[in-house]
């Protein structure tokens, strides 16, 4: 019991001291993690936290630690890495692609792609490995593409290094030093689609190396060495599909191409790139591939031919008959093009020839009793030689190519529209014909053309109009790259229209196209175009009418935005359809674009602004008229003018003893009543009225004011008339601007008969106040007391 105790304090004080170990292990462990994190962003710092690590061109050495699983993509070409460790990569365990190329790489630890089971690409290309391990690739069971060119490497060692790689689907190899093929350095690879061997210096192959692979579809090979080339070529008769033979010097072959090899041959088509070539290793060539037969295309790609095309016509004949059907002959160079012969005796050679392709050559013509004799050609393509009219005519005799089906005429030096159309007439089967690219420059009102050509390429000819040239026939026809302005032509077949970079500024019309299905109008000068136009194309699916100058009207943009499907049918929709205006929407994507209300209508709202204006205004005229607006205007400016007169006329100015404001009602007894009786009294007084005394033609608030200014008082005729008399209103407002404000002593009341308190306008305030403060005179009817009336008034005029 004392034994266990003790063990137990032991243990306790054991555990005690460890802990703190534990916890430092761990600390430096995450530490360490944490450090090789900030390391890889510090190195790379895109790789933070991103599937895509491109690390490319950044002067790197070493492989960034840090890696984690979460990287699919890892890019570390073209830096300074020369070793790979074991475990630089240890991590990236979800690694699809990794390319290394373009680096210093020279030395792999062979368990460095261990862990990349889900590796696809690999790029070493580019390095100086001297050597290939097959435990490098050993466990890179998903690895499809591998790419080792440009190593130092001599060969591929004793054995296959790739007889682990079961997906392998496209290998690159070789190198300026490579020098051998081994039989077996291909075990284990059953099925490529692309195999490239740089083997330029390439000098000995095991014959059988390449007969490991079953089925390879396209196989380049740089070989100078042309010893060795019919060994390769017996080698892949039966695997690949595609042979391309780059940079050969062909000597003079004797050996049979299929020796001891049966029919039938999966090799169907043979390329020579960059090729040197005489007239005795040609001719030759061509007589020995006639045993391959299952070849049915020969391309030659700038090649070099030394000589004059005399080729032992011959043997080439007496070796039967070429099974070849397609010819393609692009940018050869015939060092003594001008001694060539036309080639008199091939007749024999291509009498089941379908396809040819004479580009970049420097061909003028051919030979009208060649072309006889091309009688199954269907396809004929003549780009970018230097074919003119007359020869073009000599090169499209009578009976010349008479099955031709498509014929390629672009770039050459084609000058006239209308002889052009005259020698290709001749073509009885043709139905699709280019000749773009040639400067017309004009073209005629009728032409010539066979009764079946349904395609016809008119782009980049300078044209600056179509015509009935144009034939009726046509389904599908291209004057992209012209000075058009305008398109209407009366085509009802037409399925295809191309009027790409012109100077369009509307669709063309729907009715002379009644079948269109596609239609381009990319960079032109389009503005928009309407539901209408749209609609009216019934059959049209495709329409590209992108790079173009689009006004973001608003009916334009409704119909965007309502038309159903137009994502479906506009090509390029939505990123390449740009408002150009209005400005606050330039640069915007025409689909994203929606104008306000106000915008849209701005017509309509101007519209109604300006009939809202014209009723304000037709309103307030009318108000004024009834109210006497204007008249008031005028009074109030009159009083301002008043205003800055002085407070009080000089008494040299005063010419009547008094003003006499009365209503019109009134005028019988002041005319001949007052007045008689004031005007011979003795002395007499000097009265104002307005009939009399007022200047003719003279503004009547002005002669109103002038004349209560030269008036010693103003004398006012009261009655019910006088109140309810608009002009006797006027009269008083002008009398109140200046009389009443100086001196309402000035003013004299006179009632011709009672008025009622409440009659009188509120407006008349003053004259109120005056009758309530003031004692007025009221004309008496009983005649004895008028005479005394008379007296008082008399009185206050004198006063």
């Amino acid at each position: 019991m004392q034994y266990t105790r003790k063990m137990s304090k032991q243990t306790k004080h054991k555990s005690r001291f460890t802990h703190p170990w534990r916890v430092w292990a761990i600390y430096m462990v995450l530490a360490a993690n944490l450090s090789e994190q900030q390391e890889l962003k510090q190195a790379c710092p895109s790789c933070d936290a991103a599937q895509l690590c491109n690390c490319s061109s950044m002067g790197l050495d070493f492989i960034p630690p840090g890696l984690t699983a979460k990287i699919t993509v890892l890019n570390l070409a073209h830096n300074r890495i020369k070793h790979i460790r074991s475990n630089d990569l240890q991590q990236a365990v979800n690694l699809r692609a990794l390319l290394l190329h373009s680096n210093e790489i020279s030395s792999i630890d062979e368990d460095s792609f261990q862990s990349l089971a889900k590796l696809e690409l690999l790029d070493l290309s580019n390095n100086s490995l001297t050597h290939l391990s097959p435990v490098w690739f050993g466990r890179l069971f998903s690895l499809q593409h591998l790419h080792l060119q440009g190593n130092l490497y001599r060969d591929l060692g004793e054995s296959s290094p790739f007889s682990s790689l079961r997906n392998l689907s496209s290998l690159q190899l070789g190198n300026p030093q490579f020098s051998v093929i081994r039989r077996g350095n291909f075990e284990g690879i059953e099925l490529l689609n692309k195999l490239w061997i740089d083997g330029r210096n390439l000098n000995q192959y095991e014959q059988g190396s390449l007969k490991l692979v079953k089925k390879i579809k396209h196989m380049i090979i740089n070989l100078r060495n042309s010893s060795i080339f019919s060994e390769i070529v017996r080698d892949l008769l039966y695997s690949v599909t595609w042979l391309e033979v780059r940079e050969i010097k062909l000597a003079v072959e004797t050996k049979s191409l299929v020796q001891n090899s049966t029919p039938p041959f999966r090799m169907q088509k043979l390329t020579f790139k960059d090729a040197f070539c005489t007239d005795q290793s040609l001719s030759r060539m061509l007589v020995l591939l006639k045993s391959i037969t299952s070849l049915r295309q020969l391309e030659a790609v700038d090649c070099v031919l030394a000589g004059k095309g005399e080729w032992d016509m011959k043997e080439i004949a007496s070796s039967g008959q070429s099974l070849v059907e397609t010819i393609s002959i692009i940018n050869v160079a015939i060092q003594k093009f001008h001694l060539f012969f036309d080639l008199y005796g091939i007749e024999s050679q291509v009498n089941k020839l379908k396809r040819l392709t004479i580009a970049s050559s420097k061909v003028f013509m051919v030979a009208c009793s060649l072309a006889k004799h091309f009688s199954s050609l269907l396809y004929l393509d003549f780009t970018d030689n230097l074919l003119v009219n007359n020869r073009l005519c000599e090169t499209i005799c009578e009976g010349a190519w008479p099955s031709l089906q498509t014929l390629n005429l672009s770039q050459n030096s084609l000058k006239s529209l209308k002889e052009t159309a005259k020698c290709i007439s001749r073509l009885p089967k043709l139905n699709n014909l280019d000749i773009s690219q040639n400067n017309f420059g004009d073209i005629p009102d009728a032409c010539a053309w066979p009764k079946n050509l349904k395609y016809l390429n008119l782009s980049s000819t300078q044209i600056p109009k179509v015509t009935t040239c144009v034939p009726p026939t046509l389904e599908v026809l291209d004057v992209s790259a012209n000075n058009l302005k305008e398109f209407g032509l009366q085509l009802p077949f037409l399925k295809e229209l191309y009027l790409t970079k012109n100077h369009l500024k509307t669709l063309p019309g729907a009715a002379p196209i009644p079948n269109l299905v596609v239609m381009s109008v990319r960079r032109n000068k389009l503005n928009s175009f309407s539901k209408v136009e749209f609609e009216s194309f019934k059959r049209l699916e495709l329409l590209d009418a992108s790079d173009n100058n689009f006004i973001c009207s608003c009916e334009f943009l409704s119909f965007i935005h309502h038309q159903a499907g137009i994502s479906q049918v506009l090509v390029g929709w939505p990123d390449k359809y740009i408002c150009d205006s209005p400005l606050a929407v330039r640069g915007a994507q025409v689909g994203a674009v929606h104008l306000s209300q106000m915008e849209c209508h701005r017509s309509l709202v101007v519209s109604l602004i300006c009939i809202l204006v014209f009723l304000v205004i037709l309103i307030l005229v009318a108000v004024g008229y009834k109210y006497h607006a204007v008249w008031y205007l005028r009074m109030t400016w009159a009083w301002l003018q008043a205003k800055r007169k002085p407070r009080r006329a000089p008494p040299k100015d005063i010419c009547y003893d008094a003003f006499v404001s009365y209503s019109e009602n009134d005028s019988n007894w002041v005319e001949n009543i007052m007045v008689r009786e004031l005007e011979q009294a003795c002395p007499p007084f000097r009265l104002c009225l307005h009939k009399r005394d007022f200047v003719p033609g003279k503004w009547i608030v002005d002669n109103i004011i002038d004349s209560i200014e030269k008036s010693h008082k103003t004398l006012f005729v009261l009655s019910e008339h006088f109140v309810q008399s608009e002009w006797c209103k006027y009269e008083l407002d002008f009398s109140h601007f200046r009389l009443f404000d100086e001196n309402n002593d000035a003013a004299i009341l006179v009632l011709l008969e009672p008025i009622q308190s409440q009659t009188i306008p509120k407006r008349f305030c003053k004259l109120r106040k005056i009758m309530n403060t003031k004692t007025y005179l009221e004309w008496p009817l009983e005649e004895e007391q008028q005479q005394m009336f008379w007296e008082n008034l008399k009185r206050a005029l004198k006063s």
